[in-house]
C-alpha cells in the first residue's frame, strides 16, 4: 500500500473515531456541564447538529477540493479537527460544547475529499477493492472510538478529546510531509448550485417509482441512529455502566456488525433472496432489541450480540435491491440521493429517539428499544408488500 493511501485511510479512521469516542462520555459530560438529571434531549440535539454540519459541508469541501486541490482542503480540515478537539477538552459550558461539536461535524465532512482522493489515484480496476478498504477503515474507527472514549473518559471526562487532538495532529504531520496533491487545482469558478445538499432530492421526486425504496432507506437509516443517541444513557440508567462498559458494549456491537457484513450477505442473498435477507436481518435485530428492552442483567446484552449482528445482512441486501430500481446511467445520481437520505435520517432521528427516551426514562428505559422495533416493522412491511424490479426485468429495462 502506498503512503498516500496510508494517510487517507488514517484520516478516515480518525473521522470514525471522532464520531464514536464521544458516545460513552456524553451523558456524564452533559450532566457535569448542565447539572441536569435528564440529558437525553441534549444528546439528541448534539448528535443531530453533528449530522447537520456533515450534511451541509460534505459537498462544500468536495467542491472546494475540486477548485483548490485535495491536499490543502485535507490539511486545513485535519488542523481544524486537532484545534477543535482541544477546544472541546476545555469548553466550560453547554453552548461552547455545541459549537465544538458543530465544528467537529464540519471537519469530519472531509470524508468526501478523502473519497475523491482515492478516486484520483486509483485505476478503475482497483477502485472497488480500495473503497472496500475505505469502509473497513471507517468500521475500525467506529470500533476504536467508543472503547477509547470509555477507557480514557473514566480517567477524566475530557481526556478522550485530548487524545483525539493528538491523533489528528499526528495525522496532519503525516499528511503535510507524505501526502502529494492528487489533482491540479482548477481555474474554473465553483458552481454554487452544487453546494446545495437538497439538490439531489429534486430528481427523486420526478421519479415517483423510486419513492418507496427511498422511504425504506430513510426508515432503516433512522433506526441505526437510535443506538448512538440512546445506548450510552440507557446503559448507564439500566445497568449503571461506566464509560469503560459503555465503550466495550459499543465496540462489541461494532465488531459483530463488521463481521456479519463482511461474511454473511452473499450467502444469505443466495439462500434467501434479497427480500428474504432483508426481512431476516430485520427479524434478528427486532428479537435482540426486544430482549434488550426487558433485560435486567448486563451480560444478556453481550450474549445477544450474535443475534443482533444478523441485522448486518439486511443493509447490503437492500443496497443490492435498490441498484436494480434505476438504469445504469442513473446509478451515480441515485446513490447520491441515498447518501442524502441517510444524512437526513442522521439529523431527524436523534431528535425523535431522544424525545421518546425522555418520556419513557423514569418508568422503563428499555422501552426505547421497542420504539425502534416498531419503526423496523414499518420498513419490513414495506419490503414485503412492495413490488421491486426482478433481475430479468431490470436487465430488460
Amino acid at each position: 500500500m502506498n503512503r498516500s493511501l496510508i494517510v487517507i485511510f488514517a484520516a478516515i479512521v480518525l473521522d470514525a473515531v471522532g464520531i464514536g469516542l464521544i458516545f460513552p462520555i456524553l451523558p456524564s459530560l452533559l450532566q457535569d456541564v448542565t447539572r441536569a438529571e435528564n440529558v437525553a434531549p441534549y444528546i439528541g440535539a448534539m448528535t443531530a447538529l453533528y449530522a447537520v454540519m456533515q450534511f451541509i459541508f460534505a459537498p462544500v469541501l468536495g467542491a472546494l477540493s475540486d477548485r483548490l486541490g485535495r491536499r490543502p482542503v485535507l490539511l486545513i480540515s485535519l488542523g481544524g479537527a486537532a484545534i477543535n478537539y482541544l477546544f472541546l477538552a476545555f469548553a466550560p459550558n453547554l453552548w461552547m460544547l455545541f459549537i465544538g461539536r458543530a465544528i467537529a461535524g464540519l471537519t469530519s465532512a472531509n470524508i468526501s475529499v478523502a473519497t475523491a482522493y482515492i478516486t484520483d489515484i486509483s485505476p478503475e480496476d482497483r477502485r472497488a477493492r480500495r473503497f472496500g478498504l475505505f469502509n473497513a477503515m471507517f468500521g475500525i474507527g467506529f470500533i476504536i472510538g467508543p472503547i477509547l472514549g470509555g477507557v480514557l473518559g473514566d480517567w477524566w471526562l475530557r481526556l478522550p478529546f485530548i487524545a483525539a487532538a493528538v491523533l489528528n495532529a499526528g495525522n496532519l504531520l503525516l499528511a503535510f510531509f507524505l501526502l502529494p496533491e492528487s489533482r491540479a487545482p482548477s481555474r474554473e469558478k465553483i458552481d454554487l448550485a452544487v453546494l446545495n445538499p437538497l439538490r439531489p432530492l429534486r430528481w427523486v421526486f420526478s421519479m415517483k417509482s423510486l419513492l418507496p425504496i427511498i422511504f425504506i432507506f430513510l426508515i432503516f437509516s433512522a433506526t441505526g441512529e437510535a443506538y448512538g443517541t440512546c445506548w450510552a444513557v440507557w446503559g448507564s440508567d439500566t445497568f449503571q455502566w461506566n464509560g469503560l462498559w459503555i465503550g466495550l458494549s459499543l465496540g462489541t456491537f461494532g465488531v459483530c456488525q463488521a463481521l456479519a457484513q463482511a461474511f454473511l450477505p452473499g450467502p444469505a442473498v443466495k439462500l434467501l433472496s434479497e427480500r428474504g435477507a432483508i426481512v431476516t436481518g430485520v427479524a434478528g435485530v427486532c428479537v435482540a432489541l426486544t430482549v434488550m428492552a426487558f433485560a435486567t442483567e448486563s451480560w444478556v446484552i453481550f450474549a445477544i450480540m450474535p443475534v443482533f449482528a444478523l441485522g448486518g445482512i439486511g443493509v447490503p441486501a437492500l443496497q443490492s435491491l435498490a441498484t436494480r430500481q434505476v438504469d445504469e446511467g442513473s446509478q451515480g445520481q441515485f446513490q447520491g440521493v441515498l447518501a442524502s437520505v441517510m444524512s437526513l435520517a442522521s439529523i431527524i432521528s436523534p431528535l425523535g429517539f431522544s424525545s421518546i427516551y425522555f418520556v419513557v426514562r423514569e418508568e422503563w428505559p428499555g422501552a426505547i428499544w421497542l420504539s425502534v422495533v416498531a419503526v423496523y416493522a414499518i420498513g419490513a412491511l414495506l419490503v414485503l408488500g412492495l413490488r421491486f424490479k426482478a433481475p430479468a426485468e431490470a436487465a430488460a429495462t
